[in-house]
């Protein structure tokens, strides 16, 4: 009786959060089509803040800039994010896991901080490449991890037969280690690129006076008044991240499992 009620509590105490977490993003959905400037109350349905949406010329310029940073700061994640899982996991060095991952554990105004100063110390004009520079940076140990977590479940006797039949440490690499983690260099890809795509902490800092991306867009419109407007991108951001995550869970569902 006592684990029975137990697990009631549990079940409801499970449901309330989730609750408290998704009916607010759910409600930004549905607000998106309501049929009224102001979220006051339903007035009725219609698609026409998408249409006011795609015809915004700044926000279609900051969400072009934000896919771009995102591109290239996927890319670039990726592979330096792959050199460093493929070495964590090679080399068992205590150091080396410490200065790829603690940038995931630093706090983002920390982080967006430190950069800002590293930047200006550069003397390097904030835009668009400092913005890129710093994803980048937070991107790597993530794409990392998913690399290390893919290379950890590597049956390590194909390369070394690989080895055996005269393959050399490139070609071994090459393949047979590279085909077998590539869905989890995919899935971190896509990591990289989603969390490029909504931050905003490190962007606000770095970002300077002429960048604008899609997250500091939305941030200076509702700072006037959240509209069915912001409603709108924010669902389409919402559906554009969930479908990145879903995507890498698939290639690398290993990742997003607790051990």
């Amino acid at each position: 009786m006592n684990n029975k009620k137990l697990s009631q509590w549990l079940w409801t105490s499970a449901l309330a959060v989730y609750a408290f977490l998704y009916i607010p993003l759910i409600i930004v959905i549905v607000y998106s089509f309501n049929d009224s400037r102001l979220n006051a109350e339903w007035v009725g349905f219609t698609l026409k803040w998408y249409q006011v949406l795609f015809n915004d010329g700044p926000m279609l310029h900051a969400a072009g800039n934000s896919l771009l940073i995102a591109l290239v700061t996927s890319a670039a994640a990726t592979l330096f994010g792959t050199m460093a899982g493929y070495a964590m996991y090679k080399f068992k060095l205590r150091l080396l896991p410490l200065l790829v991952l603690t940038p995931l554990a630093l706090p983002e105004i920390l982080m967006g901080v430190s950069l800002l100063i590293f930047f200006v110390m550069l003397n390097m004009t904030l835009g668009m490449v400092s913005i890129t520079l710093a994803h980048i940076s937070f991107c790597i140990g993530f794409v990392a991890i998913v690399v290390r977590s893919r290379l950890a479940g590597m049956d390590e006797s194909l390369v070394e037969a690989a080895r055996d039949l005269g393959a050399t440490q490139w070609q071994a690499f090459r393949l047979i280690t590279l085909p077998l983690i590539m869905p989890g260099v995919i899935a971190g890809a896509l990591m990289a690129f989603t969390l490029s795509i909504d931050d905003f902490v490190i962007t606000f800092f770095t970002a300077g006076a002429g960048a604008s991306t899609l997250p500091l867009q939305i941030y200076s419109m509702i700072k006037i008044a959240v509209t069915p407007e912001v409603n709108a991108i924010s669902s389409l951001l919402m559906a554009l991240t969930l479908a990145l995550i879903m995507a890498a869970s698939k290639l690398a569902p290993g990742v997003f499992k607790a051990n």
